[in-house]
C-alpha cells in the first residue's frame, strides 16, 4: 500500500515512473515551465505574430476600423479573459484548466462538455497551421500546389511537429521563444524603414460601403482569443500562483504590439487605395514595397516559422487537456500515460490524428466552426467565474481580480455580449455542424460512464486523482489544527 501511494503521488507530481526488471523503480522529474517560455507559449496560443490580421483592413473597409479594433477589442475581450484565466488557473493549478473550473462550478457533466468543445475547436484551429506553412512555401516551391507532393509534405510536417511535442514541454517552450524572436524581427525592421513614409491621416481612412461585418468580427475574434488555453498546462508550470499572472500580462502587451506596430507601419506608409488588397499573406507584399525583395523573403520565412510555433503551442494545450481530463476520471486512464519525457503520449497522438482528418477543410470554414464552439465554451467559463465567487468565496485564490462579485459580473458582460454577437453572425452550416458536435458531446459523457461501470476500460481511481482546488487557509486550520501540520501538506 505504501509503495502504491508513493507511485501515485509521483505520478501526480509530474514525475515519470520507469520500471526495471528487478521490480524497483526510479523517478525522473519533468522540467517545469518558467516565466519566459510561458509568456511565449501564451503568445503563440493567441497570436504568433501579425500573420492573419491583414483581413481586418479589407473587411473593415480601410485602416481605421482595423486599428481601432486592435485597440478596443483587447480592452473588452482580451484583458477580461486574461484576468479570469489568471484567477482561476492559480486557484486550480492542475492540468485540465477550464475543465476543472467548470466541473467545480457546475459539475462533471458540464466540465466534460467544456473539455470536448474546447478540445475540438483547438484541434480544428491546429489543422490550419501545417496547411498555412505549405501555402507560404509554395511561392518558392510550386510543386507543393500538386496533391502528389502536398499530401506527403503535410503528413511529414504534422508527424515531425508532433514528435517535437512528444520530446518535452520545456523544449516546446524554448522553441516558442526562438521562433517568436525570428518571426517578429522583420516587422521591427519594416516599422523602422516605414517611419519616413508614414502619413498619419491614412490611418483615418474607412469606406463603410466595403465593410464586411461578419468577416471583420470573425477576424478580430480569431486573432484575440485562446487566452485560457495555457491553463491546461497549469500542472506543468513552476510556481503557477506567481508565474501565470505575470506571463499573461506580458503576453497581452506582446500580442497588442505585434498587431498594432506592423499595421500602423503598413497602412501608414502605403496609399489608401491599397486597402482592398489586404488579405492573408499581404504583409509580404508590404515588406517588398517598403524594404525590397529581401524583406519580403524574410517575412515569408517568418510567417512559415510562426505557423510551426502556433502548432506546437496548440498541440501542447490540447494534449495536456486530455491528460487532465483523464486524471479527473472523465477519460480512460491511457490518456494520462506519460512518455519518458513527461509528455502525454496517447493524448498527443489523438490530437495529431484529429489535425490530419480536419486539414481538408477550407480556411474560412475552420475559422467559423472553431469560433462558434470556442464562444460557447467561453460563455460557460465566464459563468463559472462569477458562480465560484458566489459559491466559494473562501476559495484560495493566489491571484484575485480586484473586484467584488458585482464588479466581476460587469467585467464579464462586454466579452459575453461579443461572444453572442460572433455566434449570431455564424452561417447556417456552422450552426448545423456545431449542433452535431454538441449532440455528440452530450451522448459521449453517459457512454463513458457506462464504459467505466462495465469496466471496459481502466479509469484512474478516485483516491489517486488530483485535488480539484487549493483549500483555503481557514479550511487548513479547521482540518489540521495547527500550522505545523498544515505545513506538511504538499
Amino acid at each position: 500500500d505504501s509503495l502504491s501511494l508513493s507511485l501515485s503521488l509521483s505520478c501526480l507530481m509530474g514525475e515519470e515512473i520507469i520500471a526495471n526488471d528487478d521490480n524497483s523503480s526510479k523517478t525522473k522529474p519533468s522540467p517545469k515551465l518558467t516565466l519566459l517560455p510561458l509568456v511565449f507559449l501564451i503568445f503563440y496560443e493567441v497570436s504568433g505574430g501579425p500573420f492573419g490580421v491583414e483581413d481586418s483592413v479589407k473587411s473593415g473597409g480601410g485602416p481605421l476600423l482595423a486599428l481601432l479594433g486592435f485597440l478596443i477589442f483587447p480592452l473588452i475581450w482580451s484583458i477580461p479573459e486574461a484576468l479570469v484565466t489568471a484567477e482561476l488557473a492559480t486557484s486550480f493549478p492542475e492540468n485540465g484548466g477550464y475543465v476543472v473550473w467548470i466541473s467545480s462550478a457546475f459539475g462533471p457533466f458540464w466540465g466534460f462538455q467544456e473539455g470536448f468543445w474546447k478540445w475540438f475547436s483547438g484541434v480544428m484551429d491546429n489543422a490550419l497551421y501545417p496547411v498555412l506553412f505549405l501555402d507560404y512555401l509554395k511561392h518558392s516551391f510550386p510543386v507543393l500546389n500538386h496533391a502528389a507532393a502536398r499530401v506527403p509534405a503535410l503528413l511529414v510536417l504534422t508527424f515531425s511537429l508532433t514528435y517535437l511535442n512528444y520530446r518535452g514541454l520545456h523544449i516546446v517552450g524554448f522553441s516558442a521563444v526562438l521562433l517568436a524572436v525570428f518571426s517578429l524581427c522583420p516587422f521591427v525592421v519594416m516599422a523602422l524603414l516605414a517611419v519616413p513614409r508614414i502619413s498619419p491621416k491614412r490611418w483615418l481612412f474607412v469606406d463603410f460601403k466595403k465593410v464586411n461585418w461578419r468577416g471583420y468580427f470573425n477576424t478580430m475574434f480569431w486573432n484575440l482569443n485562446y487566452w485560457d488555453k495555457a491553463s491546461t498546462l497549469a500542472g506543468e508550470v513552476e510556481s503557477p500562483g506567481k508565474t501565470f499572472p505575470k506571463a499573461l500580462f506580458g503576453a497581452v502587451l506582446l500580442v497588442m504590439g505585434s498587431y498594432l506596430i506592423p499595421l500602423m507601419a503598413g497602412t501608414g506608409a502605403l496609399s489608401e487605395s491599397a486597402s482592398g488588397e489586404w488579405s492573408d499573406g499581404y504583409f509580404a507584399e508590404v515588406g517588398m514595397l517598403i524594404g525590397g525583395v529581401w524583406l519580403k523573403g524574410w517575412i515569408q520565412a517568418a510567417a512559415a516559422m510562426s505557423n510551426l510555433g502556433l502548432f506546437e503551442a496548440e498541440m501542447s494545450s490540447d494534449a495536456f487537456q486530455l491528460l487532465g481530463m483523464s486524471e479527473m476520471g472523465m477519460l480512460p486512464a491511457f490518456f494520462a500515460q506519460r512518455s519518458k519525457y513527461g509528455t502525454p503520449t496517447i493524448s498527443i497522438l489523438c490530437s495529431a490524428t484529429g489535425v490530419i482528418f480536419l486539414s481538408w477543410m477550407s480556411f474560412q470554414e475552420i475559422i467559423e466552426f472553431l469560433n462558434f464552439l470556442y464562444a460557447l465554451g467561453m460563455l460557460l467559463e465566464f459563468a463559472a467565474f462569477v458562480k465560484l465567487r458566489i459559491k466559494k468565496p473562501d476559495l484560495n485564490r493566489p491571484y484575485r481580480v480586484p473586484l467584488n462579485t458585482f464588479g466581476t459580473l460587469m467585467l464579464c458582460l462586454p466579452p459575453s455580449l461579443l461572444l453572442i454577437l460572433v455566434m449570431v453572425l455564424a452561417t447556417v452550416k456552422t450552426f448545423f455542424v456545431s449542433g452535431v458536435i454538441i449532440v455528440v458531446g452530450f451522448c459521449l459523457h453517459p457512454f463513458l460512464k457506462l464504459v467505466k461501470e462495465k469496466r471496459w476500460a481502466r479509469f484512474i481511481p478516485e483516491e489517486t486523482r488530483p485535488v480539484l482546488e487549493v483549500p483555503s487557509e481557514s479550511q487548513l486550520d479547521e482540518e489540521h489544527g495547527d500550522e505545523s501540520s498544515a505545513s506538511l501538506l504538499p
